[in-house]
């Protein structure tokens, strides 16, 4: 295994709390013998807290058509991945993405179609379960490809003298930028300072396992492809969950108001018809900031 792998697969295999392995078995008894892995990650991994919050996992799936019993949710995978779903078990409450392990390995290398994967496991996260050993080497492979991939975009736009912690941070600032979010401008920094001995390590790896740079004349127009497309996915993605999602418009209502002052508040139409609401409310929450 190179150096970046081992810390990736190290870092994959740290013991996750039982509650969260007890979550993520249910995800993958839900999908039968489709499911792969179950990755945990994002703030409640970083926090290491859960009382009021919602997890996040990624289940990982052989291929959508034997992950699902309505073929009208695969084909919603295949078009518009990953279908996110709400999912309640033990007293808490997740929220899973569903991803084929072939679009996993696409979404963690230089031809992801979006940077919602590369931000996401870019970032510290667990394998909290696995189907067998094949499965959690592939995961390993294609989490290995996400440093790489996310450093080699983006040292083009930072000074040549820039630090690792500097190329790191600008690296999420540019995937915030990708995407509809509710957190504040500097949520982007937080992530790497909350370890950044961990960022220092991944950096050194990738650089020692030879990640070849990005030209420079084409990191800056593939940074606005990605963030105007990732706008525009986001937007879709949550028309595509209000499908999939039980308590959608209030679980979106709630991380807006965790992460801002909005105190936005949700009428029984707009629960009853999230697309549209969200369409509504989207220029307000822009115009005041909530949402960037």
């Amino acid at each position: 295994m190179s150096a970046l792998s081992e810390l990736v697969a190290a870092e994959l295999a740290t013991p996750a709390e039982p509650e969260v392995q007890d979550i993520a078995r249910a995800i993958a008894v839900k999908h039968g013998s489709a499911s792969r892995a179950v990755l945990f990650y994002g703030s409640c991994l970083r926090e290491r807290r859960f009382d009021g919050l919602m997890l996040d996992f990624y289940l990982i799936v052989s291929d959508y058509r034997s992950a699902y019993s309505q073929s009208w949710l695969a084909a919603a995978n295949r078009l518009i991945p990953p279908n996110v779903f709400y999912f309640e078990h033990g007293g808490l409450r997740s929220k899973y993405s569903v991803l084929s392990e072939a679009d996993l390995e696409r979404e963690c290398g230089p031809q992801a179609r979006s940077i919602s994967v590369l931000a996401r496991f870019s970032q510290p996260s667990r394998l909290v379960w696995s189907a067998d050993e094949a499965a959690e080497q592939q995961t390993v492979r294609s989490i290995a490809r996400c440093a790489p991939t996310l450093l080699a975009k983006t040292v083009p736009l930072v000074d040549s003298d820039a630090s690792a912690i500097a190329v790191w941070k600008r690296a999420f600032s540019l995937t915030y930028a990708a995407e509809l979010r509710a957190e504040r401008s500097e949520r982007s920094s937080h992530i790497v300072d909350t370890d950044p001995e961990r960022y220092e390590r991944f950096a050194n790896a990738a650089l020692q396992d030879g990640m070849g740079p990005a030209l420079n004349r084409l990191a800056t127009p593939w940074w606005g492809y990605m963030q105007r497309k990732g706008r525009l996915l986001s937007l879709l993605r949550l028309a595509k969950a209000s499908a999939t999602f039980a308590g959608g418009a209030d679980y979106l209502a709630w991380k807006i108001n965790r992460h801002s002052n909005a105190g936005l508040e949700l009428t029984p139409w707009q629960r009853r018809w999230p697309v549209v609401a969200a369409i509504t409310l989207l220029p307000r929450l822009l115009k005041s900031g909530a949402v960037r």
